[in-house]
């Protein structure tokens, strides 16, 4: 008696480790086949840098994200996971290949697919006539599965062989993206194959044991996804940017506000936070892209063009309080400057608001001292000896004519104020981020300037 489709799909979760290869060890690849291991798969990452993956090899993760060191080592102690420069070599092996390839937005933003394509072409050449699964784990535009599928059918060599292609998105926070793929809020499969979506079921399984969802799609509304994702988070933040500018005017407090309005479960809490914009590597560059796409299908998202414009002009926020503050003259000035990663956890500059203000201030004639826990060789490869980067927070404050907050490092929410204030010339704080009460800061004697919040005059007894 042939079983059930049911039948099959249930067995296939006693069927053991899956074989898992990932073509790519950026971010997304580095993670994915880590966690793919961690889980007990079997998995072979492939990257062209042979440096990169020698480096890799022997355990060394070139990028700081929490765990993934650690994790990555066990993976290759175990002979779980393993890297190479060989891509038959992960072909041969890989029951479900992904592609995890930089797609890099051009200068009208679109994203550059073409080495998704280039990969995918390879692999239909090298593909055997065992059943296998590519998916494309990259950012893509909408409509990038489908060419990935029309490639590998119309290729010469690829007849009789018998494959699937899948979209899967990731929606990975840097900072905590081991902890987001060992428990994903959702998993995302874009197919229309029945016998694809089953094992790529059987894979997810494990990730989602607390009853999170798997969600399958068809693929062009998986790729979608994500874009509708970040763009509607980096709405959230523009959104509330906007709201700190109204709050500054009326002599409101973007604080109470926020509150205000994340009470209420229609809305919630997450993404609300005033500041100095949004910077990465996903934010920025799938807004464009996003747009992108609406324009090339005659479609004006007008409302995408207004978060970009508010980013550009919230992320240039601080450099100008700091010349209004100093009368428009910084010539001689030494701006100290805690924060350079666009976010916690992580030492990726990528579009990060500190660059931006520390190329306006250095513009308008100011020395800066930088300091941050992680980014500081990422963003002396930026700027080089343009800016002086010091090796601790207290150390980039001697000199300094006023203090900049870029970044919110768990480190700078609770510092030593007198210390600060005896290292500083000038008692002056410009907070990009929020992290002190405006009252206190004040009543400490300091010049404090944060965004969409009261200020009050320093005492001075």
């Amino acid at each position: 008696m042939i079983p059930s489709f049911t039948e099959r799909f249930n067995a296939g979760f006693n069927q053991g480790p899956m074989n898992v290869a990932i073509v790519g060890t950026g971010y997304v690849g580095l993670v994915a086949g880590t966690c793919f291991a961690e889980m007990g798969n079997d998995v072979v990452c492939v990257d062209i840098d042979e440096q990169k993956v020698e480096a890799l090899s022997r355990g060394r993760v070139p990028i700081y994200e929490p765990d993934l060191g650690a994790c990555l080592v066990r993976n290759l102690r175990e002979r779980r996971l393993r890297f190479t420069t060989e891509l038959d070599d992960a072909i041969v092996h890989g029951d479900i290949i992904f592609l995890a390839l930089p797609t890099p937005p051009g200068e009208d933003g679109e994203a550059d697919v073409s080495r998704v394509l280039s990969v995918a072409g390879e692999i239909a050449e090298a593909l055997s006539g065992d059943y296998c699964i590519v998916v494309t784990k990259s950012t893509v535009p909408v409509g990038t599965t489908d060419a990935v599928r029309r490639l590998m059918e119309g290729h010469g060599l690829v007849a009789g062989k018998d494959f699937d292609v899948v979209s899967n998105p990731e929606f990975l926070r840097e900072g905590a993206a081991v902890g987001d793929f060992m428990k994903p809020e959702r998993v995302i499969l874009g197919t229309s194959s029945e016998r694809a979506a089953a094992r790529m079921r059987q894979l997810y399984e494990p990730f989602v044991r607390q009853g999170n969802p798997i969600l399958v799609m068809d693929e062009r509304s998986a790729e979608l996804t994500k874009y509708a994702a970040n763009a509607f988070l980096a709405m959230r933040i523009s959104f509330m940017n906007e709201m700190s500018t109204l709050c500054d005017r009326v002599g409101a407090d973007i604080d109470r506000v926020r509150i205000g309005i994340g009470s209420d479960s229609r809305i919630g809490k997450q993404f609300l936070y005033a500041g100095i914009g949004f910077g990465g590597s996903c934010f920025p560059k799938d807004v464009r892209a996003l747009q992108h796409t609406a324009a090339a299908h005659d479609c004006e998202f007008r409302i995408l063009e207004a978060v970009q414009t508010i980013n550009e002009s919230q992320r240039a926020l601080l450099a100008e309080r700091v010349s209004e503050y100093f009368g428009g003259r910084l010539d001689g000035l030494v701006v100290a400057v805690w924060g350079l990663a666009f976010k916690p956890n992580t030492d990726d500059v990528r579009e990060a608001p500190s660059h931006v203000v520390i190329r306006l201030l250095l513009s308008a004639g100011a020395e800066v001292t930088a300091y941050d826990p992680q980014a500081i060789e990422t963003s002396r490869a930026v700027f080089g000896d343009r800016v002086n980067f010091a090796s601790g927070a207290y150390d980039a404050l001697h000199r300094a004519d006023a203090l900049v907050i870029c970044t919110e490092w768990p480190e700078f929410r609770r510092p030593n104020f007198s210390r600060i204030r005896e290292l500083l010339r000038q008692p002056v704080i410009f907070d990009g981020r929020n992290l002190y009460n405006a009252r206190r800061m004040a009543d400490a004697g300091f010049d404090y300037f944060s965004i969409g919040r009261p200020r009050y005059a320093p005492r001075t007894d």
